[in-house]
């Protein structure tokens, strides 16, 4: 017979109990309740999935997300070729060579992929979510309106929006995904850049 608890015992299955009944004690029987053993396979409302609450990187997110930003991109931009007259128009000392822009957007398209994906993995509603899908449309609008309408003006007001929303998602992310955020640094410095350039064509024109 073992001690199980205060003025508890058991033996066996067995629960041995001492009861008053009739003036004198007697011992009273029960038979225990047999409780499922937790085992580390099992799942509990007390063992929770080691997933939860931790987004689950998959590989075809990133894919959609890098084609997108990457395929759109170049596809627009090649539509939206500088042509005669933005080689007419007078520029900044500061002006990089056309040939810079082709590779400079491609690393900057995979990098804003990256972000994306792994934003949408978090939550596909978020700020930082509809801040990223706000960049991209100004991002596509943007070669159209200077190049295609060559219309410099318009194109400075929607690479200014660009860059505030590229901001926007770098303050959203900062805390919640450090990387995502770093991932926009590279972008936001180009778009900076690009929004300088942007305004001294309007200036000299």
């Amino acid at each position: 017979m073992t001690e199980v608890g205060p003025g508890l015992w058991s033996r066996g299955n067995v629960l041995l109990t001492p009861a008053f009944s009739g003036g004198t004690w007697v011992i009273a029987k029960r038979r225990a309740k047999k409780r499922p053993l937790l085992t580390t396979g099992s799942r509990t409302p007390l063992q929770p999935s080691l997933k939860a609450g931790v987004p689950v990187h998959r590989f075809d997110h990133y894919l959609v997300f890098i084609l997108l930003s990457l395929g759109g991109g170049l596809l627009i931009g090649l539509i939206n070729m500088p042509g005669e007259w933005y080689d007419a128009l007078a520029k900044p000392w500061f002006t990089p060579p056309n040939w810079l822009f082709g590779p400079a957007w491609t690393i900057l398209y995979i990098l804003i992929g990256i972000a994306g994906a792994r934003t949408f993995e978090q939550s596909r509603t978020s700020p930082a979510m509809i801040a990223w899908i706000a960049q991209l449309v100004l991002n596509f609008a943007w070669s159209p309106a200077f190049f295609g309408l060559q219309l410099p003006a318009l194109g400075l007001a929607i690479i200014i929006a660009l860059l505030l929303s590229i901001l926007a998602f770098i303050g959203l992310s900062w805390r919640r995904d450090l990387i995502s955020s770093a991932l926009f640094i590279p972008y936001g410095l180009w778009v900076g850049y690009a929004t300088a350039l942007n305004a001294a064509i309007v200036s000299m024109n």
